[in-house]
């Protein structure tokens, strides 16, 4: 499945899909470090295909939807299963780190 870039207007009906476990990077054009996460997320989302949908949020261009999810710094990833908000993680972290926490969230 393919990466899907959210808006204010549709993070909701986007994200809060209660069959799929979502992954959202909160992230900005000109962030380093989120340049450095962009390929490990194409990485997983080639991996675990249909299991997962991984949504990107430019912050600089919605404000709105990283105000109210508290984003502070970033890359911020907000992952939501069920449409419920189950776990939270800033700053880079690698494709292992990344796919263990995937497994272990989907077990749930």
């Amino acid at each position: 499945m393919a990466i899907l870039n959210v808006r204010d207007q549709d993070f909701n009906q986007v994200v809060l899909d209660p069959n799929k476990l979502v992954i959202v990077d909160f992230y900005a054009d000109w962030c380093g470090p989120c340049r450095m996460l962009s390929p490990v997320l194409n990485e997983l989302d080639e991996e675990f295909g249909d299991e997962i949908t991984i949504a990107k949020v430019n912050v600089d261009l919605n404000t709105k939807t990283a105000r109210s999810y508290q984003v502070m710094s970033i890359p911020t990833l907000k992952f939501f299963k069920h449409g419920k908000e189950v776990g939270t993680f800033t700053g880079f972290k690698s494709k292992d780190q990344l796919h263990n926490l995937v497994k272990t969230i989907l077990k749930r």
